[in-house]
């Protein structure tokens, strides 16, 4: 920030909101006096904020994103990981880049380890494609890579500009989908079918067992609480429902108990390992799916959050969003390598926003609460996963909710979505589900003779994608 001979403020528009933005306090900004402390660094009052506001709006992020600690180490535990080295891990990185994206954007955006990534991890790059914990891990720091290389070089709106707004949209109802589907499954609600023979894949289980019925307990208890605006809705169900478990001998204390935080996951990742157990073209292919996931629901979040708080432009630009999409990026290989899945930018921030928070200090406070919380994570092998199930579902639902912007009276958009949405869940697979949307966007547009409308970049992909698909037809190459 720089001031001229006046000792007045001169401030770059790129940086900060303009004085014009609903809910910004009107004032002379070139007669306004430099403030020093944390007013200065973080534009309190320019924003129409307090220290004591925006520490208020930090809790409130906190207790709407806390669940993820053991949410996170219940999915990730499915690969054979330690819930306990897992949570501590998710709490460490959560706290770091928190701060970080506070201190480098100066936006009220807090980051934490994305749900339905974590769920393509453990169920779709281990358990579904045979890699190991690690080399899953570095999967997803190659595509954090990737992202991060986009943003310095410039090429994120080209990257947005190809991809229709329909398919952004249906990839994250489907993502949404995906993590709803993995609620059930491992709650035992809804089994596979294959054993049985029956007519289909999947069936629903009446509950007629203990884990059943807490587990649907759980579930009534996480609606109610969330319908009536309970803070911390999420983590009162997940701590409520893991003591019924304890109590009604669902879940039993380990052996060991362990004390002190474990971080035996840092550094747990095989940058190799994709390409030499998939195939070049695989891996590839693979490693762009994530990206395209990491990618998009960032630009979606940091766009909603930052116009929910008022700090976009008069044409609904998110000013300095470099910044914002650098640390974002910077997030997704810094989870992979701390052996926790990528990290990114949570709609859930929206809760510290509606509380007044309009600064990188609400970040900051979250990030500081992640990093007590490590205190607690020995604790995650005593949270079933029937406490953190009924969560999943809940957080599936917020995010499908995006299917209402989806024309699907449209074919040309709705089609593509509806095949991107339903194989991600029903394939255990967002990589299938992009492809299937991408290629079948595409081929419409070439039917309907609107080829000058297809993107260089969607036809690339789709071709590969056409490749990817066809891989059983072919002897080897690239995908053995």
């Amino acid at each position: 920030m720089d001031a001229d001979v006046t000792g007045a403020v001169r401030r770059d528009d790129a940086d900060v909101p303009r004085r014009d933005d609903p809910g910004m306090p009107r004032r002379d900004a070139a007669l306004e006096p430099e403030r020093g402390g944390l007013d200065g660094f973080f534009k309190l009052t320019e924003r129409g904020t307090t220290v004591g506001r925006e520490l208020r709006a930090g809790l409130a992020t906190f207790m709407v994103m806390a669940y993820i600690i053991f949410v996170n180490a219940n999915i990730l535990a499915a690969t054979g990981l330690d819930p306990a080295a897992v949570a501590a891990g998710t709490a460490l990185v959560a706290g770091v880049l928190s701060i970080a994206m506070g201190l480098v954007s100066n936006y009220p955006i807090a980051l934490a380890a994305g749900l339905g990534i974590n769920g393509a991890v453990a169920f779709g790059l281990v358990l579904g494609q045979g890699l190991s914990p690690a080399g899953a891990m570095g999967v997803i720091v190659l595509e954090g890579l990737v992202v991060l290389l986009l943003v310095l070089v410039g090429l994120r709106e080209a990257v947005m500009n190809a991809v229709p707004l329909g398919l952004k949209r249906a990839i994250g109802v489907g993502i949404g989908l995906f993590i709803l589907f993995i609620g059930l499954v491992d709650a035992g609600l809804i089994v596979n079918n294959a054993d049985a023979n029956g007519p289909v894949p999947v069936f629903f289980v009446f509950p007629t067992t203990a884990p059943l019925g807490v587990f649907l307990l759980g579930l009534v208890l996480t609606i109610v609480l969330f319908v009536r605006k309970v803070p911390g809705a999420l983590v009162i169900s997940i701590i409520v429902t893991a003591i019924i478990a304890f109590v009604l001998g669902v879940t039993e204390a380990p052996e060991s108990f362990q004390i002190a935080p474990s971080f035996a996951t840092l550094g747990q990742f095989d940058l190799g390992e994709v390409f030499t157990a998939l195939g070049i073209g695989a891996a590839l292919l693979t490693i762009f799916a994530f990206m395209l996931t990491d990618f998009f629901d960032t630009m979606g979040t940091a766009t909603g959050i930052v116009e929910q708080a008022g700090l976009t432009d008069e044409r609904g630009r998110v000013p300095g969003i470099g910044r914002l999409l650098l640390v974002d990026s910077v997030g997704a290989a810094a989870g992979g390598a701390a052996g926790v899945s990528s990290n990114t930018s949570y709609i859930e921030s929206a809760a510290g926003v509606a509380e007044g928070g309009r600064t990188g200090l609400t970040a900051v406070v979250v990030g500081a609460l992640f990093l007590l919380a490590i205190l607690v994570t020995p604790l995650a092998p005593l949270i079933p996963f029937v406490a953190t199930g009924p969560v999943l579902v809940l957080v599936g639902y917020l995010m499908a909710s995006l299917i209402k912007d989806i024309d699907f009276t449209n074919v040309e958009e709705g089609l593509p979505a509806l095949l991107t949405l339903t194989l991600m869940p029903l394939t255990f697979s967002i990589t299938n589900g992009i492809g299937a949307g991408f290629i079948t966007w595409v081929l419409i547009k070439v039917a309907l003779g609107k080829i000058g409308e297809i993107h260089p970049l969607m036809w690339i992909v789709a071709l590969a994608f056409v490749v990817y698909f066809a891989q059983g037809l072919l002897p080897g190459g690239i995908f053995a």
